[in-house]
């Protein structure tokens, strides 16, 4: 049975995906105390990434931000998958988001607004939070955006 955010998830038109498997030797999600943290989410749909390439140059700042929304619900996902339940998140605490951008591209924080942006149409207040938007020369299979989250749950 979906609790109340994976409601509120249905109510913006969204599916909570799989698990996307890790690409190397790493876990998707991980708990510590009453943290989880995720590794950085690719912005993969059904196992693949829709688009690749450089914002600023191949990839639009707008199609950039839409991917980063996607690396935000593949986070929700991994932390799903070691919390149990969604409604258990307390507060998001922290995001980072890497965007592979081009030399002369200074959009990033408008671009990790996607993640931070869905996290908080899904979560309300529990999903405002620290941020960092970095920019970096290239992220891993060339995808444009890569976002890694770090929430706080309620004891169990």
């Amino acid at each position: 049975m979906a609790g109340a955010v994976e409601a509120r998830l249905a109510e913006l038109g969204l599916t909570l995906p799989a698990v996307v498997p890790p690409l190397a030797s790493y876990q998707p999600a991980v708990q510590s105390g009453v943290y989880v943290y995720t590794s950085g989410q690719l912005p993969m749909v059904d196992g693949k990434l829709a688009v690749t390439g450089k914002v600023g140059a191949e990839v639009t700042p707008d199609e950039a931000k839409e991917l980063a929304r996607t690396c935000a619900l593949n986070a929700l996902a991994a932390v799903k998958s070691v919390a149990g339940d969604l409604d258990r998140i307390e507060r998001v605490v922290k995001v980072v988001g890497f965007v592979a951008s081009a030399s002369d591209f200074t959009g990033q924080p408008a671009v990790i607004n996607g993640a931070s942006e869905l996290l908080g149409a899904v979560l309300g207040d529990k999903g405002v939070h620290a941020r960092s938007a970095v920019g970096v020369a290239v992220l891993p299979l060339d995808a444009p955006v890569e976002v890694e989250v770090q929430v706080e749950l309620t004891e169990a």
